[in-house]
């Protein structure tokens, strides 16, 4: 395998986890705070750093993982932008509509990921 793509891989990994844990944390406690703010900050510059790599590792850049991953990316920019303009109001609960946002884009970014684990593993 390309040693691009597996440290994209790897990469993405570790954005999963780091995903993960600010995201459920801001689930379950629906509150938007540093903790949470920081944890989906570390994913997202994993998942870009993860994403630039298996970019450069590809032989093409456009394909439908490709998309379904792009998307999901740029959803989880959308919903940082979104929880750093909320924290900055210095409100306490976030609106249910950006409590939800958060979830629908983490959903559809391991959507993305399960896609690419089953590409890696039918290759």
């Amino acid at each position: 395998m390309n040693p691009f793509l597996m440290a994209g891989s790897a990469i993405v990994v570790v954005a999963l986890v780091f995903y993960s844990i600010g995201v459920i944390t801001e689930q379950r406690k629906r509150l938007v705070t540093n903790f949470v703010l920081t944890f989906i900050s570390l994913g997202l510059f994993c998942d870009l750093t993860g994403t630039i790599c298996m970019i450069i590792g590809a032989q093409k850049i456009i394909t439908l993982h490709g998309l379904i991953g792009y998307s999901a990316l740029i959803g989880m920019l959308v919903d940082i932008v979104l929880l750093y303009r909320f924290k900055k109001s210095r409100l306490q609960t976030p609106s249910r509509a950006l409590h939800l946002y958060t979830r629908v884009a983490y959903l559809w970014w391991v959507v993305a990921f399960v896609s690419g684990c089953a590409l890696a593993m039918m290759h």
